[in-house]
């Protein structure tokens, strides 16, 4: 009687009961899918706000016929020369189209056909607007 005693006391202290135990497990289901679902829309909301702030900073380059673009030169060397820039040019947008756009050199002999995500507008100064100053000094 003593050994049944101690059978029964222990089945009830690990709560075995099939009904309780079906319960507890289904709640602890339900939390967990609960914390999956928001752990989705934060991430679906974080990545959203993180598209919209690249969003921000795409600048939207528009060429038309006549514009002083540089050309980026993507040329892997194996030492590159730290002050040398990377971007060549100026040239002339000749004709723009979508995606491959025309450019020639200053003096027109070479042409090529780009991409418009490696051009940029130049900002230098056009060749009527230089002035040129001369300075003369005298001899002490």
């Amino acid at each position: 009687m003593e050994l049944e005693h101690r059978a029964l006391w222990a089945l009830r202290q690990l709560n075995l009961d099939m009904e309780a135990a079906g319960t507890s497990r289904v709640t602890d289901l339900n939390v967990l899918d609960e914390f999956l679902y928001h752990d989705f829309e934060s991430t679906r909301l974080y990545k959203e706000r993180m598209r919209m702030m690249d969003d921000k900073n795409i600048l939207e380059r528009s060429f038309k016929p006549g514009d002083m673009v540089l050309l980026y030169n993507s040329i892997i060397k194996l030492f590159p020369d730290k002050l040398k820039s990377r971007w060549s040019g100026p040239f002339r947008v000749e004709m723009h189209s979508t995606t491959p756009i025309d450019i020639t050199s200053k003096d027109g002999s070479r042409k090529f056909k780009v991409n418009g995500q490696r051009l940029k507008h130049y900002q230098g100064m056009v060749e009527e607007d230089k002035m040129i100053s001369t300075l003369y000094l005298k001899d002490p």
